[in-house]
């Protein structure tokens, strides 16, 4: 055979340097993690690991469920339901018209403790079947007005609460329009409680978000009055409300902070409400509750979430046990693990 045939001459195909990287090649660089050749853990779920996993999880997950759920107890509220009977008889079948009429909507309630509610003693109005979340509610408001003072000419993304009378609307859009404007006084033993309203909102919304040099102007200046008005001599920054109102909720159902009791309230004590009917939710079957609630170190009160630890718990100390039974009456034979090939090839090769 001729040495110098093209497949054994230099730099052909069939050369000693053919099995090098060619300089185009697309083939990655090598690497052990290109090449899935890293450590891994590849544990064998025999039944005796099955087992102990569930019972260390029930073992976390149940007392936790049973402190969350006694702690949720603990917390004090009151909610009092008042759409329907803060309209007169006479009115109740045109409950629009009458939100809508000049006539004055004044309406006193009675609540009464039931427990010891400590200080503070957090004061929230609930709504129900308002879509906050709306997309087109979303959207109209304008942030770079509410923070710079000057952007107040920026309402293009407010419409239509955008302009009045030709001049921009500050804060513009549907959100600060609606604002929620029901008001409540509190007395007891013919005595004022007090609500404090500072310190309601994200202290982040307060130093961010709004402007200490933004005022409102304009506002609710429309022919259609949607909600509060504001303070026109105190910047947004100032004006909680409508920070607290201008975070809109995610669900149709929400509460939020109106303001806060700093005083105990006793067992069996009557706190009597003399509230404003004014916000409008009969044109949407809305529903508008007041409520008082205490707080714990979870927060206010909600039992879901140690009913949700109690069932996981529950369950797993369930499974745990039909699988410890099982294994006892009927075990299943288990394979040689030395077998695996893992175990007989550690380095993957």
């Amino acid at each position: 055979m001729n040495s110098n045939s093209p497949s054994t001459s230099a730099g052909g195909p069939g050369s000693a340097d053919s099995t090098a990287p060619r300089r185009n090649s697309k083939r990655p660089k090598y690497s052990r993690f290109t090449q899935q050749e890293l450590p891994a853990c590849k544990p064998i779920l025999t039944p005796k690991w099955v087992i102990s996993a569930f019972l260390l999880v029930s073992i976390v997950f149940i007392p936790i469920g049973l402190v969350s759920l006694f702690d949720s107890q603990d917390v004090v509220e009151i909610i009092d339901r008042y759409e329907t009977d803060c309209v007169p008889l006479d009115s109740r079948n045109d409950k629009v018209g009458f939100i809508q009429s000049p006539q004055d909507k004044t309406c006193h309630r009675n609540l009464t403790v039931p427990k010891r509610m400590k200080r503070p003693i957090y004061v929230y109005y609930q709504l129900d079947n308002f879509y906050q979340n709306h997309r087109r509610y979303v959207k109209s408001r304008s942030d770079q007005q509410l923070r710079n003072p000057g952007d107040e000419g920026d309402t293009s993304a407010c419409e239509p609460e955008d302009t009045a009378h030709g001049m921009p609307i500050v804060p513009c859009g549907l959100i600060a329009w609606s604002l929620f404007n029901d008001t409540y006084n509190f007395t007891r033993n013919d005595q004022l409680v007090t609500i404090n309203k500072t310190g309601i909102s994200w202290k982040s919304d307060r130093d961010h978000k709004f402007g200490k040099n933004v005022y409102p102007r304009n506002f609710q200046n429309n022919t259609l009055v949607g909600g509060a008005h504001l303070v026109a001599n105190k910047s947004l920054s100032e004006q909680e409300d409508l920070i607290v109102w201008m975070r809109t909720a995610a669900l149709p159902t929400f509460r939020k902070l109106y303001g806060k009791i700093e005083v105990d309230l006793q067992a069996g004590d009557v706190i009597n409400v003399e509230l404003q009917n004014n916000y409008n939710t009969y044109s949407f079957d809305g529903k508008k509750k007041l409520v008082l609630s205490t707080t714990s170190w979870l927060g206010g009160k909600n039992d879901f979430l140690g009913i949700a630890y109690l069932v996981v718990g529950g369950l797993c100390f369930f499974l745990s046990l039909v699988f410890t039974i099982i294994y006892l009456v009927k075990p299943r034979k288990l394979g040689d693990p030395s077998y695996l090939s893992w175990n007989r090839n550690p380095g993957g090769h």
